[in-house]
């Protein structure tokens, strides 16, 4: 399922020698065998597909696309030559743009009924280079530039050139020339302070500074780790710090924290965790995470959507709903300061609210559609997501089969019609499929005119 798109360095500057008595594209393309290598020992990885891009001028940068087989990627990548110009941003637009062939067509994205993340095609873009200064045939540019224009149909609805499950990864080679390091230290590899590694670290990614063999061989070992099935989420707290909790668990008024000092874990810009279903191989999910415009039916075009959702979190401490039968998706947070604040604040039986702003028919914070909780133990975070503005929802759905047995009266039937209206109209179809589920009647119309009833009698 994962795609692995390596993106090598052609330019002539990786004909340089490095204190092995290798070039640094021999080095680079040891490290691409090398990875595979690594990669195979997974089970999961039967089912990767692998690409090859290079800094060659378009159409002669894919080498081995969505047509080529393994043997054609194995011998173009031996074959490979250095000669030319360090052109990375044209190079990264081919990569996206190669990713992004089919997904208009096979619809993953979605545009305009919200984004589900169990529509996923994983990427890990894993660029080898030099590092060298960025040349072009009018120059030599400061700063790392994607061209803008895609010849690609449906380009336009993404700001960026990347998607939420594409993540960029850069190998900056620093191998010296002349002797072998010394005093190698041992630890974690620093990221690289090249124009590549703000564009890895937009998209979830990040960036090596490699200066010897050993530490290529620790990154190659960390980057199989983060082949992973998930989507990159931004989130961004809303309101005010939570008040701090003491040793006991006990709310502690008398250290409050200023609502302007900016802390690491109010805004964080990671992967959530799509885990494929152990039965199927493919993701089961049932709920989207709202858009950030409510859908005009009049309007010609879609706004266009930035490639990751802002998800914004209310510190506001609430209990988390759920009810027989309904269904919710879970998905595991990837590690960062905002798991590890809710995990020291050890209240795994409270939860945080999530909105999307702009979802909701108001132009302001919208509804919530889920929450962050703790899990029992206390070992990761996961992200809820549940029917749009599920606290109105959930107890009418309680009640629905706890005091009307199935059969609501008038009351019921408008306090659901008032609900539908503050819906998203994308939610529709998600919440009949669940009501079903559940075994409830049909009890909503499969449209949502304006002006029309939208909720039905039971027969």
């Amino acid at each position: 399922m994962p795609i692995l798109l390596f993106l090598l360095d052609t330019s002539a500057s990786m004909n340089q020698r490095t204190y092995l008595g290798t070039t640094y594209l021999d080095v680079a393309k040891g490290a691409v065998e090398v990875f595979m290598k690594l990669r195979a020992r997974d089970p999961a990885s039967r089912g990767d597909r692998y690409m090859l891009v290079t800094f060659d001028d378009p159409p002669y940068g894919v080498k081995a696309g969505w047509k080529e087989n393994h043997a054609t990627f194995m011998c173009e990548l031996k074959n490979l030559q250095a000669s030319g110009l360090t052109t990375l941003g044209h190079a990264l637009r081919t990569a996206f743009d190669l990713l992004n062939l089919n997904r208009l067509v096979s619809g993953i994205d979605n545009y305009g009924q919200g984004r589900n993340p169990f529509f996923l095609e994983p990427s890990v873009i894993i660029t080898i280079t030099d590092g060298n200064k960025l040349t072009h045939s009018s120059g030599v540019p400061d700063e790392l530039h994607l061209p803008l224009n895609s010849p690609l149909a449906g380009s336009e609805l993404t700001k960026e050139p990347f998607r939420w499950d594409q993540r960029l990864f850069a190998l900056v080679l620093r191998l010296p020339g002349a002797a072998t390091p010394e005093n190698e230290q041992l630890g974690s590899v620093p990221t690289d302070e090249s124009a590549i590694t703000q564009m890895c670290e937009v998209t979830g990614g990040r960036s090596y500074c490699v200066r010897t063999q050993r530490m290529l061989n620790q990154c190659l070992e960390s980057l199989v780790q983060k082949v992973q099935s998930g989507v990159v989420i931004n989130f961004e707290k809303t309101g005010p710090d939570p008040p701090l909790i003491g040793e006991d668990n006990s709310v502690e008024p008398s250290r409050p924290v200023s609502a302007f000092s900016p802390q690491l874990w109010h805004s964080c810009h990671k992967l959530i965790y799509v885990r494929p279903n152990p039965k199927t191989g493919v993701p089961v999910g049932h709920w989207p995470i709202p858009e950030s415009f409510w859908p005009d039916q009049n309007s010609p075009t879609l706004p266009p959507r930035t490639a990751h959702p802002v998800v914004r979190f209310s510190c506001v401490d609430c209990e988390p709903m759920v009810i027989d039968k309904l269904p919710f998706d879970k998905y595991e947070l990837e590690p960062s300061p905002l798991t590890q604040y809710i995990l020291e604040r050890k209240s795994p039986h409270m939860c945080w609210q999530v909105f999307v702003s702009s979802s909701a028919k108001q132009n302001d914070l919208g509804q919530p559609f889920g929450y962050l909780k703790a899990s029992t133990t206390l070992t990761c975070v996961n992200l809820f997501v549940m029917p749009y503005n599920y606290p109105v929802l959930l107890p009418l759905l309680d009640d629905l089969f706890k005091v009307h047995k199935l059969k609501p009266n008038l009351k019921w039937r408008q306090a659901l019609e008032l609900y539908l209206k503050t819906m998203p109209p994308y939610y529709l179809m998600p919440l009949k499929k669940a009501l079903r589920m559940m075994g409830a009647p049909n009890l909503i119309a499969d449209t949502m005119d304006c002006g029309l009833s939208t909720v039905l009698s039971p027969t």
